[in-house]
């Protein structure tokens, strides 16, 4: 099941606050994969504040993104 993200804010910690159409808010860890290609791109605190939703889900500049399931399966209920 595809269930779009509508907000996201990024987090201190490198976590994304989640806001999905579903109405669930959702907490995803990006640590894990700031070390692999192409996430480690935005490993800086700087470029990872620049997360933001086109298609929804979560892009950031350099066309890096994620895909909304994974935000979703892999992220914990607030």
């Amino acid at each position: 099941m595809l269930i779009d993200v509508i907000a996201v804010t990024p987090q201190r910690d490198f976590s994304l606050l989640l806001e999905f159409a579903n109405g669930e808010k959702r907490i995803f860890d990006m640590q894990p994969l700031l070390t692999m290609k192409p996430w480690k791109k935005i490993a800086s605190p700087l470029l990872f504040q620049k997360a933001r939703i086109e298609y929804g889900t979560v892009v950031w500049p350099g066309e890096i993104d994620i895909a909304p399931e994974t935000l979703y399966d892999d992220s914990k209920r607030v």
